[in-house]
């Protein structure tokens, strides 16, 4: 009984409060809500089928469906498991009309380092000041935290992973993916 009234006094201080979930805060800057369109970006990054290629920006991929992981550190076990996820599929991404990018801390060179030993087809986009994974609130100075967004063609959030587990995690992006482009709720 003693949980239900706790609860219960919850709920009503907050909805006393007037709770606005855009000002939300998350662990690693300002909790981005579903339904809304995301914050622009713009940042340096290492492609191997494009090395000439030196910016990506959210413009880049409008029209597009776009997943955007965000992880700590090239070469570390998680982030290897993830970024191998992401790449094994990444052809079945871009045959449902969606690209995918990484961002991280690590430097360009560095991820292009990463992108070449582990053979990745998709850009990783470098964020050593975190301006970028902070505007998503996926950013622990000095790393981006592992979190995971699914955007439509028009810049809308559609899906969120927050302290995602890297094994499968792809997959599971993929099939909300799928189910969203479905209109089948997720």
């Amino acid at each position: 009984m003693r949980r239900r009234e706790l609860l219960t006094g919850a709920a009503l201080l907050i909805g006393t409060l007037g709770f606005n979930p855009r000002s939300v805060k998350a662990l690693g800057g300002v909790a981005l809500v579903e339904g809304e369109p995301v914050p622009t970006f713009d940042l340096p990054g290492s492609s191997r089928l494009q090395p000439e290629r030196q910016n990506w920006g959210l413009s880049d991929f409008k029209g597009k469906w776009l997943a955007i992981y965000f992880y700590p550190r090239d070469f570390t076990g998680g982030c290897t498991i993830e970024a191998r996820g992401f790449q094994t599929l990444h052809q079945t991404f871009l045959d449902a009309d969606a690209e995918v990018i990484g961002v991280s801390a690590d430097s360009v060179d560095d991820h292009e380092s990463f992108c070449a030993s582990e053979e990745l087809n998709f850009p990783l986009l470098s964020d050593p000041d975190g301006v970028v994974s902070k505007a998503y609130g996926s950013w622990m100075a000095p790393y981006s935290l592992r979190h995971t967004f699914l955007i439509d063609p028009q810049g809308i959030l559609r899906q969120r992973w927050v302290a995602v587990r890297p094994s499968g995690h792809a997959a599971e992006v993929l099939d909300a993916l799928r189910n969203l482009q479905n209109n089948t709720p997720v």
